[in-house]
């Protein structure tokens, strides 16, 4: 396995965590009318932190929340070489007319927002989407998205690879850079 370099500790991923859920509570309040949408796989393990977050530290008294899959809305999902495991969409709501803010772990490409709006208009017209990601990448986009809140911004070669890894429970991250995508990251 590759080394990989920690940017941000299990410490500082909890601080930024806090301080999105800060933002959120500034322009969404008590959640009325909004829902919460994490894309499938990496975004719901976040999304899962941010919602228990804003329940239990924040006092939200209720989150309409899902988590939508986006595999086979990919534009890339028949050019991949490993097949795609597509996961389960866990939504018994549909978004016509609620604020929607979607949420994924890395803005790198893209190209999985993208999907992930595509696949939410199968359940409404939403009023409008705003996007929440932890990593953004900001050179390396194919289409013209960026995130309304964002946890921090890396800035590395087009090669490089950001992964947060989560801890045993999956309600902490760090978050590493590596020199190279593999598949033993």
């Amino acid at each position: 396995m590759q080394e990989g370099r920690e940017i941000i500790s299990h410490q500082k991923f909890d601080i930024v965590l806090r301080r999105l859920c800060h933002q959120l509570m500034e322009n969404y309040d008590q959640f009325e009318n909004a829902c919460i949408i994490g894309l499938q796989p990496r975004g719901t393990i976040l999304s899962n932190c941010l919602v228990d977050m804003l329940i239990r530290d924040f006092k939200v008294p209720a989150i309409e929340y899902g988590q939508l899959d986006i595999t086979f809305y990919r534009d890339d999902y028949r050019d991949r070489t490993k097949i795609l495991m597509a996961s389960e969409t866990k939504m018994n709501f549909i978004v016509e007319g609620k604020k929607v803010l979607m949420v994924d772990d890395v803005l790198f490409t893209g190209r999985s927002v993208h999907a992930g709006i595509s696949a939410l208009t199968n359940y409404g017209r939403p009023a409008h989407i705003e996007l929440l990601s932890f990593v953004d990448r900001r050179f390396n986009r194919d289409f013209p998205i960026q995130a309304n809140y964002l946890g921090l911004t890396v800035d590395a070669l087009d090669e490089a690879y950001v992964k947060l890894r989560w801890n045993e429970n999956k309600t902490s991250s760090s978050v590493f850079i590596y020199p190279f995508k593999s598949d033993s990251i």
